[in-house]
């Protein structure tokens, strides 16, 4: 914090790994003077509240209650975080908010990016990891509920999609090895987040990566199917990413059918694809843990009049641009899989199975309103 920029930085960490983020956040207490962490356990509140502690290098300053907001514990800590980290700008140089285990860091980031006329700002994003977890931890999928980590009654995330979206969306990754990792656990993890910078506890790097500055916007960008940064082939030290593209829509029956062996394939998958019964709908894929989430993700661009354009952020125009088909513009399908052990050539089979024959693909956009309109359950709005 500077005479010419009055705000507080604020630095989120994050992560399912607990004891790796505790570290990661006592270590930038003790080692970025005027730092104050600020912490919503939402595991150990009493009836009605969660608990908030305060902490500088010292020790704990503060504990205090939030009550639950709509029976939901993550609402609560949204209400309450601003203006607890706004009362503590005028004694602080960093705040270091350590959301708890299952807290994803994008909703975060999104709720102070909002108050920014509050004095904050958001200065990274950090995601605490131990490296010989990773496998294990995408390999989870339970229900957080069963895991005991919801953060709602409703809260229907697993364990493996959660981690996952908390890994891939940290510019930052803060290694701790509590235990020893080997050479593959290591590589499957620069392979998951190979965009982000990778620093161990105890470098100096990591304290001044706190104030790297963070841009919300372009974060969310970077995970919306539409023109999200995906890994790129990669085959190391027995682990693998294979990136399948494909022009021609998927079969909806026959894909449906292969898709418990599809999210079963790999440790993780994600991407965006296209069905031959809703050629104008963008669709996502993101499967960790055996577990498959499949959404509607809006309109392709290439099924939008002209002036729909304009309305568009710039990377969506850019990354459509990028992928545009003569044919089909900006439909297409890119899904990427990571994991040790992978069976490139039998994934790409099967996928290439799942896509229109030569005969299917001539009766053109008009036949293939006929085939099985296999997805619908699955894309039906819940209830």
């Amino acid at each position: 914090m500077t005479d010419a920029d009055p705000s507080l930085p604020l630095v989120l960490v994050a992560g399912m790994h607990a004891e790796a983020r505790r570290r990661v956040v006592t270590w930038l207490l003790r080692t970025v003077p005027g730092s104050i962490s600020l912490h919503h356990d939402l595991g150990t509140a009493v009836p009605g509240t969660v608990t908030r502690v305060v902490r500088d290098r010292s020790g704990t300053l503060d504990v205090g209650r939030a009550p639950l907001v709509n029976d939901c514990a993550c609402c609560a800590l949204r209400e309450d975080l601003v203006p607890e980290v706004a009362r503590l700008a005028g004694s602080a140089r960093l705040a270091v908010v350590e959301l708890w285990d299952s807290v994803e860091p994008k909703a975060m980031a999104e709720v102070v990016a909002a108050h920014g006329g509050d004095g904050i700002t958001v200065s990274n994003v950090i995601t605490a990891v131990e490296p010989a977890l990773v496998l294990p931890s995408l390999a989870g999928g339970d229900d957080l509920s069963e895991a005991g980590l919801a953060a709602a009654p409703t809260d229907r995330r697993t364990v493996a999609d959660t981690f996952a979206r908390q890994l891939e969306y940290a510019p930052v990754l803060a290694l701790v090895d509590e235990q020893e990792a080997d050479d593959e656990d290591r590589a499957l993890l620069r392979q998951l987040h190979p965009t982000a910078r990778h620093i161990p506890l105890g470098d100096a790097e990591l304290a001044r990566a706190v104030f790297a500055g963070f841009d919300v916007e372009a974060a969310a960008a970077a995970q919306h199917p539409a023109c999200a940064l995906l890994p790129q082939e990669a085959d190391e030290a027995g682990v693998a990413t294979l990136v399948w593209r494909g022009e021609r829509p998927f079969h909806p029956e026959r894909l449906y059918q292969a898709l418990e062996d599809l999210a079963c394939a790999a440790a993780r998958s994600r991407g965006r694809f296209w069905l031959a019964d809703r050629p104008d709908t963008l669709l996502s894929w993101d499967a960790a843990g055996g577990a498959l989430c499949v959404e509607e993700s809006g309109p392709w661009l290439a099924a939008l009049p002209d002036a729909a354009w304009e309305l568009m952020p710039p990377v969506r125009r850019a990354a459509a641009a990028l992928d545009w088909h003569p044919e089909h513009g900006d439909r297409g399908q890119h899904l990427v899989f990571t994991s040790p052990g992978l069976d490139r050539e039998g994934l790409t089979r099967l996928l290439e199975d799942c896509l229109l024959t030569d005969a299917e693909y001539a009766a053109g956009p008009e036949g293939w309103k006929r085939f099985p309109a296999a997805f619908d359950a699955l894309l039906a709005p819940a209830p």
